[in-house]
Parts: C-alpha cells; structure tokens; sequence
C-alpha cells in the first residue's frame, strides 16, 4: 500500500465512504468503487437480509475493488448495539446498549458482550464499527444520544468507552470513538439541525473531552466528528466537523491524537442544509478530517467527491493535506486490511440456543442493568392475580432508533409467570382513542404494568397522559417501566413504582418479568440523575 502508485483521483477515493441501497452490489456502489474509487462502504438495514447474505456481499464488494484495481475497502457499520443495530438478525446477539451497560458499573461487561459482536461482525466481512459512542449524556433533553451514552458521569463513560475500543480491536474490527468532542449536553439532533455546546474549555476539559482522552490512551483507530458548534474553541460559528481549531488545534495538537478523523455523515441537516455536502466535504479536510463520510444519495457523493478534486486543482487544497490523510488511511488498512481473506465456504450463523454461553452472558448483563428507581409498595405483582400490561409499539424507524422486528414484549415475558396476563399494544404516541381504550380495560384490574417509551427528547404526550389517567384510578398496583429513555419519571414523578430498562429488546423483557414476579432483584445502578427525590442516586 504505497501512496506514491496512486493517481490524485485514487487518492481522494480513499478518504471517502459512502453508502448504497441494496443487498447485492448495485449500480451506485459500482459507480463508486469503479470510477471514484471508494475507499470503503457503510452498512445499513437497508443493506441487510441474511446473515449469509451480508457476508456474500461483503465479498462481493471487495472483489469488486480488487477488480478494479482498489485498496481493500473499509466495510463499516453502526452497530453500537441495543436500540441502534443495524443488522437484525435472530441469529446475531443482541448486544446491550451503552446505558444498559453503564448501569452495571462493570466495564468487563462492556468488554465481553464487544468481543461477541466483534466476533461476529468479523464473519460477515466487515472491519470497521462506528462505535462506541462516548458522549456523555449529562442532558435529560439529548434527542439524539439519550441511551447511546453509557451515563453521565465522565470517568465511567471512559472506562466503559475504552472496554469496547479494546475488544473491537483485539477482535480486528476498527473502533470509531464518537462524536468528538461531544455531543452528549445538546437540545438538537444534528440530524435536523444545528446544536451549539456553550461550555468552557475547563468545563469541557473536565466532561466531554474525558473519554476521548481515554480512547487515545487506548490508541483508537478512530474518531468521528460532531456536527456541533463550540464556541469556546472555535470562534467562527460552524461545527466542530468543519473547523480546523477542534480537529486540528485540539484533536490533533493540544491531544495528541495520531488515528484517523472521519466525519459524521454530511447529509445530515446539520451540514447538508448549512454549508451543502460539497462544500463541506472541502471544509472537513481544510480543517483536518483524513475520511468523508455520505452515506445516502450518489449525487450528494459525487458532489462531495468532485468538490474535493476540484479544491485540490484549484490549490485551495494543497496535494500534501490529501497525501497525509491518505498516509494515515493506508497505514491502518495495512494494519487491520491488507490480505481480505477468500471465504472458503459461507460461514456458519447460529440460533440464540445454540450458543448457551453467549446466551448466558446476556442474560446476566440484562438482570444486572435494570435499575429499581422507586417502589412504595407495588412490587413483586401478585402471580395469582391477573394483570394488565400496556405495551408501546415502536411503528417508525429512524437512524437512531431501530427497533428489533423479532419482538418479546413484557406481557409475552410475564406469562412465564403470571397465569392470565393481558396485553394492550398501544402506539408509541397513542392517540386519544387508545388511551381510552386502556382506562376502560384498566378499570377492572388491580394491577396494571406500563413500559413507556421514548426515542427522543420527552415522554410523548399521549402515554404521559395515559400514566396520569391510570394514576388516578387508585389501582392496587401501578408499575412503571421504562423501556429506552431512563428520563421518563421526570414526565410523570408521582408513580408510585418506576423501574429502567434502557431498551426493549427480549433478555431485558425476560430480566423484566422476573423482577415483576419476584423471582429476581433488580441489580442495575442508575448511571443518570432524574428529578424525583424518591428516586435513588447516578452512581
């Protein structure tokens, strides 16, 4: 891998990856590899049928560029694990998120359940996660990250992120420590707009910037930017992606960091609606990222691409800045890269029961994460009496919130246990015809179980409205699980029973029912603070 055989156009190939939207090589993945020459791809769910499908198409990507006469490819993904995977698959574990990690306060957690993924990601050909996300979220409003983070405090956060980056690493999987150099104190999603982190370098110093530090000392591959404004290191109000005072003056000198800087994707709004893809293609190498990263639309690609040749052309970018992002690429793909494997025959994929061991660990992992915040009198449920449980049913998908489509719901759970359990499967923002629906079943029964469920900034209006009519129906018993944003009880803090499960994924929901049933304890720690004074303290 010798940068001086590469033409200017190789060159420039190398520092992009980018996305396509289909499960074989189609046209727009082509065009790249073969007249742009694409440095790596990302993976999507829109990328994903098979296990087996997914390791083919790895092949036949990098045979593809190997054709063409390219470098092995980066093949990435954001499987961070629990609510953003993006291979969906009974046959791939289902790894816990970083908050439901976090609240076992046990970094080896993280460690081992990162080794399974690396595992297995490796079987399906590909080298390089988007992962793990070390934001500290110490924003109760974060619409983007929430349980993304493993928790609020900042030394935790880095312990955790630096058990992932060595396991991701161990494994042959290039880790993304991300969003540098924070995005977990924002209000915006970046996906929609532009967010700005008013602190102070101390500040920062001291919180945001800790597990970054952490994943340099643990020599990270690499790190991805945020498309986040913080104007207590560069005056100009652009995001840290575009500006050459954080990657540059603070990542690269003040840090010391020697890896690769590979943007966020430019489609989202923050940039895509600000500066436009091409434009800020330019800028993020200008300010120091050595990898583009435009996951979507081919014009928004080659507009990126183009722009950046241009810019070279043009002098505005000097051909040294090109040849020193691509030193840096070249060296780690020698590292983790250099000879792709021929696959032999397809690789083997196994059923959860066929592997009791990593079974095992999962299990373990969801019974010491869930969190008991408060209970004045309502648990374990009376296993001799029926129950009611309310079940929010996640029916849109976005980037940062994918639910499973194999489901277990808490009420498929609590049957295991409780001899009549009876089910309602509302929407994640119930209207005023389901919420009815619910306080009228509720009525007759004595003990009634709600998972809510938020993906963004607040508890959705129609399911705190729902909890506050069941709240003044004086059951016998009312329980509240939360299950992805531990945030909920700050909507509705006079429930008289509140437990967090960080995700809805099937080993919670069993972990779940247990502890509903009396069967186990709740053994998580709360790695947030919420607002009730009832409930029990961050760890």
């Amino acid at each position: 891998m010798n940068i001086s055989n590469l033409t200017l156009e190789q060159k420039i190939g190398q520092m992009f990856i980018c996305g396509f939207h289909s499960l074989v090589p189609d046209d727009q993945i082509r065009t790249l590899i073969q007249q742009y020459h694409l440095g790596g791809v990302i993976y999507f769910r829109r990328n994903i049928d098979e296990l087996e499908q997914v390791a083919s198409l790895s092949k036949s990507l990098q045979d593809l560029a190997a054709a063409n006469g390219s470098l092995p490819l980066w093949i990435a993904i954001d499987q961070e694990g629990g609510m953003v995977a993006r291979i969906d698959h009974k046959k791939m574990s289902r790894i816990p998120g970083n908050m439901a990690l976090g609240a076992t306060d046990n970094p080896e957690y993280s460690y081992e359940v990162s080794v399974i993924s690396a595992q297995e990601m490796t079987q399906l050909g590909i080298n390089m996660n988007f992962a793990p996300c070390v934001d500290v979220n110490n924003n109760p409003l974060n619409p983007v990250i929430g349980v993304r983070s493993f928790g609020e405090q900042a030394d935790k956060v880095a312990e955790h992120g630096a058990a992932v980056i060595r396991a991701f690493q161990e494994n042959g999987i290039s880790a993304a420590a991300k969003h540098f150099p924070g995005h977990g104190d924002t209000s915006v999603d970046s996906h929609m707009g532009l967010a700005t982190v008013e602190h102070d370098v101390e500040r920062l110093q001291q919180v945001e910037l800790k597990p970054f530090i952490r994943a340099i000392q643990e020599q990270v591959d690499v790190i991805m930017t945020a498309h986040v404004i913080f104007p207590a290191i560069e005056p100009e109000p652009i995001p840290a992606t575009l500006s050459r005072s954080v990657l540059t003056g603070l990542l690269r000198e003040d840090l010391s960091y020697r890896g690769i800087i590979v943007t966020d994707c430019l489609e989202m709004h923050a940039i895509a609606k600000f500066f436009g893809v091409g434009e800020g293609a330019v800028q993020a190498i200008e300010a120091g990222a050595d990898i583009v990263l435009v996951s979507h639309t081919l014009s928004d690609q080659i507009e990126a691409i183009e722009a950046v040749k241009q810019a070279v052309l043009s002098g505005r970018i000097h051909e040294k800045t090109i040849d020193t992002a691509v030193e840096r690429i070249l060296a780690l793909k020698q590292q983790r890269i250099a000879d792709v494997p021929e696959a032999e025959a397809a690789p083997v994929f196994f059923e959860r029961h066929e592997k009791p061991e990593v079974d095992r660990l999962l299990q373990e992992v969801a019974r010491k994460s869930i969190t008991l915040v408060k209970d004045q009198g309502q648990l374990p449920l009376d296993t001799q009496s029926s129950v009611l449980v309310v079940w929010p049913e996640v029916r849109s998908e976005t980037q940062v919130d994918e639910p499973w489509t194999e489901v277990v719901t808490l009420g498929d759970a609590l049957a295991a246990y409780i001899g009549e359990v009876k089910e309602i499967r509302i929407s994640a923002e119930p209207d005023e015809q389901e919420i009815e629906l619910v306080l009228r079943e509720a009525a007759s029964c004595s003990q009634v179980v709600v998972a809510t469920y938020t993906a963004g900034s607040a508890l959705p209006e129609g399911q705190r409205k729902l909890v506050e009519g069941l709240q003044q129906q004086k059951l016998g018993k009312l329980i509240v699980a939360s299950t992805r944003n531990p945030y909920d009880l700050n909507d509705i803090p006079g429930v008289p029973a509140y437990l967090c499960c960080y995700e809805n994924t099937p080993y919670f929901m069993e972990a779940l029912a247990a502890i509903l049933a009396g069967h186990s304890k709740a053994e998580g720690q709360l790695p947030v603070s919420l607002d009730d004074p009832n409930a029990v303290g961050v760890n």
